[in-house]
């Protein structure tokens, strides 16, 4: 199942990237693994997904060992509390939920203990829901032109999640805002910065995303089934 839905998902984004006009190779599937083990995840990766999100530390610290993510990278794509952070730092490839300066200085803080250079995505609130969290889009900018005093961390880009649309095309303001921020940073060639990650785009709105410029979606639902909380 697990296969087919991947090669399904794949044949959907390459119809949404001709239909705008762009190669489907620069869009990069990146499953949601949270709440399916090991060996789903391994079934994700079989099938040729880009890269596995995990949104649970305690997920990833019982993963990892298992080898699920073995042969793609695996980004953190969770709300990470700065207590977890030494658990994170050089366990993953990327951290895109990077949601408050707090928790940026604190990965700054642990990737120069480490002595590696830890890669993050900022991730902006770009709906201004009080219940998320997240950077709004003139804190994310602000933040970018600062980089160059966290030596130890690489910014690659932006991640959002857009509110629950109740339509079909309802998130395309807020995706294609985030196009526009995601450009204006990169024009600005602010240092330690690289702009080459726009993760955007989940199960049930990936080819508006697609449409508006996303180069990574991150998909869980679609790949995996629905998830059962207890």
């Amino acid at each position: 199942m697990i296969h087919e839905n991947v090669q399904t998902i794949r044949a959907a984004m390459a119809r949404a990237a001709e239909a705008a006009g762009r190669d489907p190779k620069e869009i990069l599937l990146c499953a949601a693994t949270k709440m399916n083990d090991a060996d789903a995840v391994r079934q994700a990766v079989a099938a040729g997904v880009d890269c596995c999100g995990e949104n649970r530390v305690q997920e990833l610290l019982e993963k990892q060992p298992q080898g699920a993510y073995e042969g793609v990278p695996v980004h953190f794509i969770g709300h990470l509390q700065t207590n977890k952070v030494k658990q994170v730092v050089g366990r993953v490839d990327c951290i895109q939920s990077v949601d408050r300066l707090p928790l940026l200085e604190c990965i700054q803080k642990e990737a120069a203990k480490q002595g590696i250079v830890q890669d993050i995505l900022l991730e902006v609130n770009v709906g201004g829901e009080a219940s998320k969290s997240g950077f709004t889009v003139e804190e994310a900018a602000a933040v970018a032109a600062r980089m160059g005093e966290f030596p130890a961390v690489h910014l690659r880009g932006l991640m959002a999640i857009p509110p629950i649309s109740q339509n079909p095309g309802d998130n395309c303001k807020f995706f294609a805002q985030m196009r526009n921020l995601f450009v204006d940073i990169k024009g600005k060639k602010c240092d330690n910065v690289s702009m080459d990650c726009l993760s955007m785009g989940m199960s049930d709105d990936f080819t508006d995303a697609i449409a508006e410029g996303s180069t990574m979606i991150r998909v869980g639902t679609a790949i995996f089934g629905a998830r059962h909380y207890g």
